[in-house]
């Protein structure tokens, strides 16, 4: 077995190319291209501790395609993180920045460590020394990094003053997802989740929905991209009636108090100290009889094991690969609508791209034009893979890859092939 194809969300997202591929004839050179990274870094983080014993942790960077431009990608605190798993998330922001029609090509990066066994000063030396490590194959025209599991703004502005150290002067554009105060865009905190929001109201308009006080949405992982959606449908009347944590889950079918329960999280607490709710199994909220399901924690929590089971309407991907390939053929039979995931979070590394841009031109723009860029790019993108969703008759997320390909199969003929 390949290295990378230890992860089954790599071997997911490798199978679903290749069909993709094979539906709409792609040259078999391309996809030979596509197989494997351009590049994986793995460089070995060792940190001082705060009782003063040294413990090293294992990071990666991993670039799969920059034929578009350069490499783009969020970095990764969590103790699943692996090689394989990086390699299969590059993948998938390869064809997620192909779709959107971003010029940025496919990176991810990640430590694997659990960043709540370290304190403030511990995971500022990771993140300093990790940093380090990669700083030649990161930069503004070469890769940017930004945000996933596990970090966040803070961990970005210590990352570009790292590598604004090391390069002597500061370098704002090396990462993305920073602080307003160091470079950082307004509505790039709550753009995933946002995005998600947006797709929701493109496939209801499609499926003839309405998003009012009888839809009703069940969210697994109510965090970073949970919160927002959470809150822009709630603010459209609908229903939340559960939200789920590392915890566990929290139901109430006459609606979930969003503020207080965002609120609650926010401040470190776990959903399952929260009151006045019926407390259920992260399963059971995958099972809920809802109109719409967000899967917006991990990859791989609905699978052939489970997919019978689900029964929302519509399947908002927040997540990097929630739904198996197994889990999506079974949830496509039984007539359910996916939103997949290059398609549905893309917002995030839409407005990183904004930031990105404002940062190379020292030129900021208001929260309200970036929101209806991202409005404006995400229906075009929605409209190009519905398009061929009826085109084709394959589902939405066939639809998706399909759309990717076609652009990556362009540039990378237009670009030929070195050497020759």
């Amino acid at each position: 077995m390949n290295m990378f194809e230890e992860s089954e969300l790599f071997k997911d997202a490798f199978e679903q190319m290749e069909e993709a591929a094979q539906l709409m004839d792609l040259d078999p050179n391309i996809i030979e291209r596509l197989k494997y990274p351009k590049r994986a870094l793995q460089v070995a983080v060792p940190i001082r501790l705060d009782d003063g014993t040294v413990k090293t942790f294992m990071g990666y960077r991993v670039q799969h395609n920059m034929t578009i431009g350069p490499g783009k990608g969020g970095i990764r605190y969590h103790p699943s993180v692996s090689l394989s798993e990086t390699a299969a998330l590059a993948m998938l922001m390869t064809f997620k920045c192909a779709l959107v029609g971003l010029p940025l090509g496919g990176a991810k990066g990640g430590i694997r460590v659990d960043p709540r066994d370290l304190s403030r000063q511990e995971l500022q030396a990771l993140t300093r020394r990790y940093a380090t490590e990669i700083s030649m194959i990161v930069g503004p025209n070469i890769d940017i990094p930004a945000p996933d599991i596990g970090t966040d703004a803070q961990t970005m502005a210590w990352f570009m003053d790292t590598y604004s150290q090391i390069k002597g002067y500061t370098i704002p554009g090396v990462v993305t997802g920073k602080p307003i105060k160091v470079g950082g865009s307004l509505g790039r905190a709550e753009a995933t989740g946002k995005g998600v929001a947006f797709c929701i109201n493109f496939a209801a308009e499609k499926l003839d929905m309405k998003i009012d006080k009888n839809t009703t949405v069940a969210i697994h992982g109510f965090g970073k991209v949970g919160i927002p959606a959470a809150e822009d449908l709630s603010a459209q009347g609908a229903k939340i009636v559960a939200v789920s944590d590392v915890s566990g889950a929290v139901y109430n079918a006459e609606g979930i108090n969003v503020e207080l329960a965002a609120s609650w999280v926010k401040e470190g607490k776990l959903l399952k100290d929260l009151d006045n709710v019926q407390h259920i199994s992260n399963e059971e909220l995958l099972t809920l009889d809802v109109d719409i399901l967000i899967p917006a924690a991990i990859d791989g929590v609905v699978t052939e094991k489970n997919a019978s089971k689900v029964k929302a309407r519509i399947i908002a991907e927040g997540a990097n690969g929630p739904l198996t390939k197994d889990a999506i053929d079974i949830v496509t039979k039984n007539g359910i609508f996916i939103i997949p995931d290059i398609l549905c979070n893309a917002g995030g590394v839409i407005v990183s791209y904004f930031e990105w841009v404002q940062g190379l031109q020292n030129f900021f723009w208001g929260l309200d034009e970036i929101n209806n860029k991202l409005h404006e790019i995400l229906k075009e993108a929605f409209e190009s893979v519905w398009v061929c969703h009826k085109k084709y008759g394959v589902n939405m997320k066939k639809a998706a890859f399909m759309g990717a390909l076609k652009r990556l199969e362009s540039a990378m003929r237009l670009r030929g092939f070195f050497p020759g």
